[in-house]
């Protein structure tokens, strides 16, 4: 694990959300299109990066892109799931 900025980009053309350490790929949010919703199906975050709070940016990623887009979100991923159950700010988008 480098000290490097983590930084995350939202992927449309992958279906995804992805953080980066460096030019290190270390995370995913990942969803896919399914009768105009979103459905986030998995959230991943390399071992040794988990606790400073990448999967939930990943999330909001998605989140903030959908809202833009004027898209629905539907979370099959349990930790996104539960994610959204702990922010309010993000049922518009539910």
């Amino acid at each position: 694990m480098s000290s490097n900025e983590i930084i995350i980009r939202f992927e449309k053309q992958n279906n995804a959300s992805r953080a980066y350490d460096g030019d290190r790929h270390i995370g995913e949010c990942h969803f896919s299109l399914l009768e105009g919703r979103w459905v986030i199906s998995r959230t991943d975050v390399d071992l040794g990066y988990e606790g400073r709070g990448i999967g939930r940016k990943l999330i909001h990623s998605v989140v903030e892109n959908a809202r833009l887009e004027g898209i629905k979100i539907f979370a099959m991923c349990p930790y996104a799931k539960s994610v959204f159950l702990k922010t309010p700010e993000y049922d518009d988008v539910l």
